[in-house]
């Protein structure tokens, strides 16, 4: 006889702080055997798109969240059996004790405050038998299940969900399914409106773009925008790149002004030392940073990322080229860790990708300055007298004017123009 047991997997806090995830797709099915460490599920947090790898090898049984489903930290996802008995602990080479991904709760979790020692809090049972088939998929549900804090939304609403078997485990009535309900007029159980009749299209606002929205709105209402504009000649820029193109140590780096623009940002934060800091409301006081964590604002299909750059300030020209590089590719094909998308200290967003001369950014939450790159454009331009065809870009500051003064701005942005115009510093 073997000893049987069967463990609920919960949702870990994945980076400090997390409170809730969508369930974005299961790697594995019903009834199939797993190993230590495969892949099971794939979800998405407000940060960053992350693969949660299994504590045991055993059979899935049961998914307990559906993809689409937006869990909270410490829920069960999914139900594993296991042979022998689920061990919530183990010692590491220090003596200390760690916890397996998956079976703490988020109370214990915070307690402990060790990130990315996720949690597990086993809901087991244990019997000397022989292993049980696998259990269905999803449970069947009741009509009207719901926790209580979606009846209080629903009785605020006035909905009526004695009748409604909604999407979440076992047919359990979700914040989703009664506003869903709300904003119809009508419950679930009435046949959809035709598709050819439709001319809307509803899209869940969750993930990266909610939290995106929420950060925006945040810091436009919080700090006081200021927007600086500089329009200047970068043909030397232009020509820099074009020969460090031709040299070995650049021949396999895809080049920009973008690197130029950071390394320029950097190089005059030491400078102006008031775009490197924040204003600490909870506190009240100026936090003034002595390192440059850079930010860089990337256009994803999961909405807008502005990962960072870590210690973007003591990078060479080529370092931060490869460095911004990576971040970008991490972001746009989900990868990004969740410590690329914190701590960041000032950024850039680069807007002349898109063939746009201007624009005004919004800070980034923490950040007191950030700056758009336009196009850079073949334009007339007169350098001595004379009207001449030269590369041309505009820059647009945007500043936290609690911190940030007129003239602070201004010699900060003068100082990047200055540089880019002359860029011999950028490779120094």
């Amino acid at each position: 006889m073997t000893t049987v047991s069967t463990f609920d997997f919960l949702l870990p806090d994945v980076g400090e702080g997390l409170e809730e995830a969508e369930i974005v797709n299961w790697k594995v099915a019903v009834g199939q055997q797993i190993d230590v460490n495969q892949p099971m599920v794939e979800i998405e947090s407000a940060k960053s798109l992350v693969e949660l790898p299994s504590p045991y090898a055993g059979t899935v049984l049961e998914f307990l969240a559906k993809e689409g489903e937006i869990v909270r930290v410490g829920t069960a996802i999914i139900r594993l059996q296991i042979a022998g008995s689920v061990q919530t602990d183990a010692k590491s080479d220090s003596g200390k004790t760690e916890f397996l991904v998956g079976s703490i709760s988020k109370e214990e979790s915070r307690r402990q405050r060790r990130p990315r020692n996720f949690g597990i809090n086993p809901a087991m049972t244990e019997t000397t038998a022989e292993p049980t088939p696998p259990a269905a998929a999803v449970a069947s549900g009741s009509a009207g299940l719901a926790s209580p804090p979606v009846r209080k939304l629903a009785r605020d609403l006035g909905i009526d969900i004695s009748g409604l078997v909604g999407s979440g485990p076992g047919g359990a009535v979700t914040r989703e399914d009664v506003m869903e309900v709300a904003d119809k007029g009508k419950t679930k159980s009435m046949a959809p409106e035709p598709a050819s009749a439709s001319r809307e299209t509803r899209t869940p606002i969750r993930g990266v773009r909610r939290a995106m929205a929420e950060a925006m709105v945040s810091s436009a209402f919080t700090a006081p925008h200021v927007t600086e504009w500089a329009t200047f000649d970068i043909t030397a820029s232009m020509q820099l790149l074009e020969k460090l193109r031709n040299q070995p140590d650049f021949a396999a780096i895809k080049l920009s002004p973008l690197p130029l623009l950071a390394r320029a940002m950097c190089i005059a934060a030491a400078k102006t030392q008031e775009v490197n800091s924040f204003w600490n409301e909870s506190t009240q006081e100026i936090v003034t940073k002595h390192y440059v964590n850079l930010g860089i604002a990337t256009a994803t299909d999961r909405g807008l990322l502005v990962p960072n750059v870590k210690n973007a300030d003591q990078l060479t020209l080529k370092g931060l080229t490869v460095a911004i590089a990576d971040v970008v590719q991490a972001a746009r094909t989900g990868k990004t860790e969740p410590s690329q998308m914190t701590g960041g200290t000032m950024s850039i967003t680069n807007i002349g990708v898109f063939g746009i001369d201007a624009g005004t950014p919004i800070l980034p939450p923490g950040q007191s300055a950030i700056i758009s790159l336009g196009a850079v454009v073949e334009r007339p331009w007169v350098v001595n007298g004379e009207i001449v065809v030269r590369s041309v870009t505009t820059l647009a500051l945007s500043f936290d004017h609690r911190l940030i003064d007129g003239a602070q701005g201004s010699t900060f942005l003068s100082d990047i123009a200055k540089m880019l115009q002359e860029p011999s510093q950028l490779i120094a």
